[in-house]
């Protein structure tokens, strides 16, 4: 083992579940060890555990603190299991395989990758804030590339800081958003991916600015890579956040009409105005914007789905009925454009109905939303339920992650600007009456929950354009209440 006496990051053997301490402070005797909540793929995993140096609170573990490291290893394979372990109160939290933000910590994501490194894990290492990916075959290093290009903010293919897992690779995969051949493939988490510089039907290979889909390198040095990566291998990427936006309020609390009220900027996280920001409630068609989060995140948009239309549900503008098959995207569209129950199913049925809930609720608690439940992918049922606050961190997290969800909310006509958008015309339930500030979001409403809402709203503040998200629970009057708060936020800070 590597002498790291210097290191953050210290590391520790395990036989038996009974801990022989190496280096550091001792971690206590596991009678059990938690498992992924993705074993059910048949994957046996090492488990890797970075002890925080400071109490850790809250859900946000581990964000701007170095740590401390333990590592238990089975011996058997390749992706790890890792868990934040609270030095204080002995508590662990594992990191479910997906978007992690505490990754986008460049000391944390570095105390990651050195374990595994220690460890002697075969993983993929990228690093989008200085372009650059690394091979690491048993903790030596095989390969490093220089990353041409990735996506851009708005795309669903853009790449958060995480971890996750090679689940497939393809030597040429194609692109039917910009009809591109993509040579050396390799997928993980559904719609992200790896592969080469992308070309078109004439073989001519594209500018590097035209991105392809994914993280893209050099051909050559992607189809070295597909040749030796296989299917399971973690994936370990850092990107960095925006910088703090500094922007200042001074708020004062409103008057509204909504049980539940929130409003904020949400590039810098001021909380301009909320009155019951804890309160749960139901929350109606705001459930589709996990339902369209998780299908970005588990499904390929590009493929086509063979319709069987639900007869347990209805939709306002109903459309499917004389599909026989459907883009993945095309359905998408339906969801957040004119909020259609018989798309949510259809998209939930694609993975198995029960398996596509647990996702959506097991998204919500990776996403630190305590008091969030789903219980349908479409909103009708009452026991959709969420709070204020909760929301706000579903919003922004799209926001960030997974901007093309709203840009599709926003278009009150959509001409099927990707290849796979099928449908013209489509009827923006979205949109709000004389306010041209809107700039996406989604509106729900049920007898239960009354009109709900999330709404993206781009207006001057201080001479300075600001995005303020406002979200309603139980409005009688959503139109009268958004329109009020937005009012109310100018009065206050608009000179």
């Amino acid at each position: 083992m590597l002498d790291r006496s210097d290191s953050s990051v210290q590391l520790f053997s395990y036989a038996d579940d009974q801990p022989n301490e190496v280096r550091g402070s001792l971690i206590p005797d596991l009678n059990s060890r938690k498992k992924s909540r993705r074993a059910g793929r048949g994957m046996t995993r090492n488990a890797l555990k970075l002890t925080s140096a400071a109490m850790v609170t809250g859900l946000l573990v581990l964000l701007g603190v170095s740590g401390y490291g333990a590592v238990t290893s089975s011996g058997l394979v390749a992706a790890p299991v890792v868990t934040i372990v609270d030095p204080y109160t002995k508590t662990e939290t594992v990191l479910e395989y997906g978007p992690q933000d505490y990754l986008s910590n460049l000391a944390l994501f570095e105390d990651t990758r050195d374990a595994f490194i220690e460890e002697g894990v075969t993983f993929i290492d990228i690093d989008l804030n200085h372009r650059q990916l690394k091979f690491f075959y048993n903790g030596v290093l095989l390969q490093s590339a220089e990353i041409l290009a990735v996506p851009d903010d708005e795309s669903w293919w853009k790449t958060p800081s995480g971890l996750y897992e090679v689940t497939s690779k393809r030597e040429i995969g194609f692109n039917n958003s910009t009809q591109t051949y993509l040579p050396w493939q390799i997928v993980f988490q559904g719609n992200l991916m790896i592969h080469g510089l992308p070309y078109n039907q004439t073989d001519k290979e594209l500018e590097q600015s035209v991105a392809g889909a994914g993280v893209q390198l050099e051909s050559k040095a992607a189809e070295l890579l597909f040749k030796r990566v296989k299917a399971g291998m973690p994936v370990l990427v850092h990107d960095v956040k925006r910088p703090v936006d500094e922007f200042v309020y001074e708020p004062k609390a409103p008057t509204v009409g909504a049980r539940q009220y929130f409003i904020a900027d949400i590039d810098n996280g001021t909380i301009l105005a909320s009155s019951d920001a804890y309160g749960v409630e139901p929350i109606a068609s705001l459930t589709k914007l996990m339902t369209a989060v998780v299908a970005s995140e588990e499904m390929n948009l590009d493929d086509r789905v063979r319709i069987s239309s639900p007869s347990f549900v209805s939709s306002l503008i109903p459309r499917l009925s004389e599909r026989n098959s459907v883009s993945m995207y095309s359905l998408l569209q339906l969801l957040l454009v004119e909020s259609s129950n018989e798309a949510a199913e259809t998209i939930a049925g694609e993975m198995g109905r029960d398996d596509f809930i647990a996702a959506m609720n097991h998204k919500a608690e990776q996403l630190g939303l305590q008091d969030t439940v789903f219980t349908d992918p479409s909103g009708l049922d009452d026991g959709n339920v969420s709070s204020a606050e909760d929301l706000y961190r579903l919003a922004k997290y799209i926001y960030e992650d997974k901007r093309f969800i709203f840009e599709i909310t926003a278009n009150e006509t959509l001409d099927s600007v990707y290849v796979g958008g099928e449908f013209g015309g489509l009827v923006n339930f979205n949109e709000i009456d004389d306010m041209d500030s809107f700039v996406g979001g989604k509106v729900g409403e049920t007898r239960a929950a009354g009109q709900t809402s999330i709404s993206l709203h781009k207006i001057k503040i201080k001479d300075h354009e600001r995005v303020l998200v406002v979200i309603l629970l139980g409005s009688a009057s959503r139109t009268d209440d958004i329109a009020a708060l937005l009012l109310h936020i100018q009065n206050q800070f608009g000179s």
